[in-house]
């Protein structure tokens, strides 16, 4: 069973193995490398937004360097071409006929860096593959190899040269997480460790892309009782109507909250998601897919802000 004691205990211990190496590399930030390991486990991608220089990049290279798969990197700029992305039909004069040359989406785990800054016709060529898990050029569908999952790194939206991201493309994004500065601790050893040379370089594979998606199998297994996943309807439905908000959650959101949870509760080594699971991942899956009125925009009330409201207001399931 994939919700076995012993599928448990595997992909527990797996798991540990990944977090511990990408953690060689990046200092005194647990909680997102956990939170990244969550959306890997949980089928979904990840977006890490936050200012330049704070480690965006390194943690998707870091995770990516982690698990022996296929690792592609994308570098977004404003030239970029939606086929520079999904590949393109090239005549071959030999052969007399047209063949496919996959772009670099096709992996394992795809690392775009600075999404934000290419043209909103490319950040849409994402759309296809982030969802439906394949590629469509020129009338054909070409399936991605399982598991994919992309990270990508945007700095804010504040900063020049950069694009918003599209809603839809947002709500695909099954997280999304700020690494924020490190402690002086952190840095200081930070300094230390990077100063002559990148641990990125002594970073081995602890994991092949056939555990990881054993342990996304572990994970679909995890019971979600019904008093929790009304528990999700109910909180996502208090986005849709709080007065702060003029976009709330999707039912997608619901879903992807769904996912993260079962990933969480398996990372805890439980069976069982519990309520506490939703109200810690409520934030980083839902508040990035909401659009604050422009009065909520005046005030300062940030969707964060609205969620940690809305957790303390929807009553808990009863038993």
């Amino acid at each position: 069973m994939p919700n076995s004691a012993q599928a448990l205990e595997d992909l527990v211990a797996t798991a540990r193995q990944i977090g511990t190496a990408v953690e060689s590399v990046i200092d005194g930030k647990a909680e997102a490398v956990r939170l990244a390991l969550i959306v890997l486990l949980a089928e979904g991608h990840l977006l890490i937004e936050d200012v330049p220089g704070v480690g965006k990049t390194m943690l998707a290279k870091a995770l990516a360097r982690s698990i022996d798969g296929t690792v592609r990197r994308i570098q977004f700029t404003p030239d970029l071409l939606p086929s520079d992305i999904t590949g393109v039909s090239a005549y071959n004069q030999e052969r007399r006929e047209f063949e496919f040359k996959p772009g670099p989406v096709f992996a394992n785990i795809v690392v775009g860096d600075e999404i934000n800054r290419a043209s909103p016709k490319t950040q849409s060529a994402m759309l296809e593959c982030m969802e439906e898990r394949h590629v469509t050029v020129d009338g054909t569908t070409y399936q991605l190899e399982a598991p994919f999952m992309v990270i990508a790194t945007q700095n804010p939206v504040e900063m020049e040269g950069t694009y918003p991201l599209p809603e839809a493309q947002r709500d695909r994004f099954t997280a999304r997480i700020s690494i924020g500065y490190p402690t002086a601790s952190a840095e200081l050893e930070m300094l230390d460790t990077h100063g002559s040379s990148s641990p990125l370089d002594h970073l081995k594979p602890v994991a092949t892309a056939t555990d990881v998606r054993a342990l996304i199998e572990a994970v679909r297994g995890v019971l979600v009782a019904g008093q929790v996943k009304q528990y999700i309807i109910a909180l996502c439905a208090a986005t849709r109507s709080a007065p702060e908000l003029r976009l709330g959650a999707s039912p997608r959101a619901a879903l992807h909250l769904l996912r993260a949870a079962r990933a969480r509760a398996a990372l805890d080594g439980r069976d069982y998601v519990i309520p506490d699971d939703i109200q810690a991942l409520a934030g980083p899956v839902l508040a990035h897919r909401l659009l604050p009125t422009a009065e909520a925009l005046v005030e300062r009330k940030l969707p964060e802000q609205v969620v940690t409201r809305l957790i303390e207001q929807t009553p808990l399931p009863r038993p």
